[in-house]
């Protein structure tokens, strides 16, 4: 016990203090999340500090200090000092660790890559005019594997390459090159490493939503189930319009087919009867022309000659009704159940 008081006794005060504002802002913050800051320039980590004003703080720290602030509060929070590396900070925010994340990975800017780094992903050339004029560079870039040659008093490069894979270690030549034709393969900002909130610990690969194919997903769960509902006769406030409309079709067509007469549908019955008629008319005038008297006959060609006139119009709009039911009744029955999903 005396040999641990003595040893504390010889911490130095700021280091003291340094560790219980760590341990403040673990309590004060209902999120704490552990960040890479390696490869960000002083003056950058200063502006994205600034940037961060108003959702966030961050804390840069002594790795020693900053375990030793976590050791000292929860049990659950001490589990996020195995993220803690090196050139790592802490950030304290009221987001939850999925906004965060979002805010942090926004917050990234392309960056110019060293001699030596290992590239991020496969660092690609594309063909295409440059804006130097012949000369040194020339040589340059060919020495750095960026197939270039000269046309028409320009330098050029004859054709989109990898200079670099994935993985590979870029060398000073190609670095340099890369640099001046302005391509930025780096991402520097803040690497959110993982994140702490009731309990839980949420690392990158829990965080990284695709937005765009979430929201596909729950447009498409929602056109299915207000389908199902609506094939199902399950009445709800969302669906329940279309129901009485798919009620009263099917009840109209029942009423026609079984030659029920009511006012709503007797037009419909008269227009079904005539058109049967004729029908009967035409098959029996096709075997006896006497079988018709004159008036019927002139019916006949009357409907014959609209038939005719009607049908290339009627094909082209039969073609363009079925498109158009073919796509809006999923769509607006799914955006109405979309749309009473979110309120």
């Amino acid at each position: 016990m005396m040999e641990e008081d003595h040893h504390t006794s010889h911490i130095p005060q700021w280091k003291k203090d340094e560790v219980e504002e760590i341990k403040d802002l673990i309590s004060k913050y209902p999120i704490i999340g552990v960040v890479g800051i390696g490869g960000i320039p002083a003056k950058q980590l200063q502006k994205m500090r600034r940037d961060l004003k108003d959702k966030a703080v961050l804390k840069v720290a002594r790795n020693t200090l900053m375990k030793r602030a976590l050791d000292q509060s929860s049990d659950d929070v001490k589990e996020m000092d195995k993220y803690i590396d090196v050139q790592t900070a802490l950030i304290f925010t009221e987001q939850n660790p999925f906004k965060l994340f979002k805010t942090l990975e926004k917050s990234k800017s392309p960056s110019p890559i060293k001699a030596g780094t290992i590239a991020p992903r496969d660092i690609i050339v594309e063909k295409g005019e440059t804006s130097f004029p012949p000369g040194p560079i020339l040589g340059d870039m060919q020495q750095a594997g960026i197939p270039a040659a000269i046309d028409g008093g320009k330098v050029v490069i004859k054709e989109t390459k990898a200079v670099a894979n994935e993985g590979e270690a870029v060398s000073q030549k190609l670095a340099a090159m890369l640099t001046r034709l302005e391509i930025y393969p780096m991402e520097v900002g803040l690497d959110l490493r993982a994140a702490f909130e009731n309990g839980s610990i949420f690392t990158p690969d829990v965080l990284a939503i695709d937005e765009d194919k979430y929201f596909s997903d729950i447009v498409l769960a929602t056109q299915q189930a207000f389908n199902t509902s609506v094939f199902a006769a399950y009445p709800t406030a969302e669906n329940i319009k279309t129901l009485v409309a798919k009620a009263a079709t099917e009840s109209r067509n029942l009423g026609i087919n079984a030659v029920v007469l009511e006012p709503e549908i007797i037009d419909a019955l008269l227009g079904k009867a005539h058109s049967e008629m004729l029908s009967v008319a035409s098959a029996a005038s096709a075997n006896n022309e006497e079988a018709v008297d004159d008036e019927l006959k002139e019916a006949l060609g009357a409907a014959a000659s609209a038939a005719a006139a009607a049908a290339p119009a009627e094909t082209a709009e039969e073609e363009e009704k079925e498109e158009e039911q073919e796509e809006e009744p999923a769509e607006e029955d799914g955006m109405a159940g979309l749309g009473a999903l979110f309120g």
